[in-house]
């Protein structure tokens, strides 16, 4: 029988993932990670969840203390992050460095299983011309998620399956209420784990930065008004900066070193081109040239037309065919080819 260990939060994908194996004829193994101190939604009753399907289905369930990882990963790592100026994107990483990576190696010396199975949507096949696993879009765009798992290495894909590729989340809660799952109505997740344990991103971050008063400019340093944090602010934002002019003004940069907003109209915030970092070649071997892609520069954003330069150190020139607005530092270009995700990585800060 085959066997892969199931990675469950609690919700309703991850819980239809398990049981979707499972009737498929594999020993299932459910595995929850313990990511957060104290009281969170998907490390206290989603933990009780997790362990209530495994019940149902009849397996065993495993949960284990992640914690540290998940702190020094993902929380340090944010408020270091916003602290500096940039609007970090906490997902991908959490999915190499504290998901994924810890669980396959989990499974494979605990269980001797070389497959690690989650409830994202998206997909994955092998190209014996290439030798090379390739990441592609889920079937449903609308709930599709390989932007955040662009970062993930040959190895992990090559112990990863994803049993809701093919699936809408229509047919996902469909299948889990056949399977009688008690997660089958479960509400769905809206938000980062850390925005809702904590109600909000600012209360999340009020937690570790304190308050610090500094001025809002535009491009040319008029003061226009005043800020409390620059870490209360991200690129692109046009609600919530308290400053009364006569034409929308948007965040266009974020001055850390020295306390200030810099705001300014929509067109003071488009560009035409970008540097990304920490350049993760998933489903291609890293070009030696410059080749053509479309780029995500936020999940939710349209791919568009781009020319990929690449550059030394893991890093590439993005130049779109079209001037972007709100390219925002710190969050990820995520490159594709169609439904194939070519590679990603972190965008730069201008200057």
């Amino acid at each position: 029988m085959k066997k892969v260990v199931v990675g469950l939060s609690g919700g309703v994908d991850s819980s239809a993932a398990a049981a979707i194996l499972h009737h498929q004829g594999y020993e299932v193994i459910g595995l929850t990670l313990w990511l957060m101190k104290g009281k969170g939604q998907c490390c206290s009753e989603g933990m009780v969840d997790a362990a209530y399907i495994c019940e149902q289905l009849g397996v065993p369930h495993h949960v284990v203390d992640i914690r540290e990882t998940f702190q020094a990963s993902i929380v340090d790592y944010l408020v270091a992050g916003y602290s500096d100026g940039i609007t970090p994107l906490p997902c991908s990483q959490c999915n190499t460095t504290v998901k994924f990576s810890p669980m396959l190696q989990y499974a494979r010396q605990n269980f001797d299983c070389d497959k690690i199975a989650t409830g994202h949507y998206a997909r994955i096949n092998y190209n014996p011309d290439t030798r090379r696993y390739n990441l592609l879009r889920a079937i449903d765009r609308n709930k599709d998620q390989s932007y955040f798992l662009y970062d993930l290495s040959q190895d992990l894909l090559s112990g990863a399956v994803f049993p809701l590729g093919e699936l809408n989340k229509t047919d996902t809660r469909r299948i889990a209420a056949e399977y009688g799952l008690k997660t089958a109505d479960k509400p769905e997740s809206q938000d980062l784990c850390l925005v809702e344990s904590n109600g909000s991103m600012r209360a999340f971050l009020d937690k570790y930065l304190a308050p610090k008063k500094g001025e809002i400019v535009d491009t040319s340093g008029k003061v226009l008004g005043e800020h409390d944090g620059v870490h209360h602010y991200t690129i692109g934002q046009r609600k919530g900066l308290g400053v009364a002019y006569s034409e929308p003004l948007y965040v266009i940069a974020l001055d850390a070193a020295n306390n200030r907003v810099i705001v300014g109209d929509r067109t003071q915030g488009t560009k035409s081109e970008c540097n990304v970092n920490r350049i993760n070649w998933v489903s291609i071997a890293e070009p030696e040239s410059p080749i053509r892609a479309e780029v995500q520069i936020r999940y939710r954003s349209s791919p568009v037309p781009v020319t990929v330069i690449p550059l030394e150190n893991k890093r590439v020139k993005l130049v779109f065919d079209e001037p972007q607005f709100s390219i925002t530092p710190g969050q990820a270009a995520v490159l594709y080819d169609g439904e194939k995700v070519l590679g990603g990585g972190i965008i730069e800060r201008f200057g």
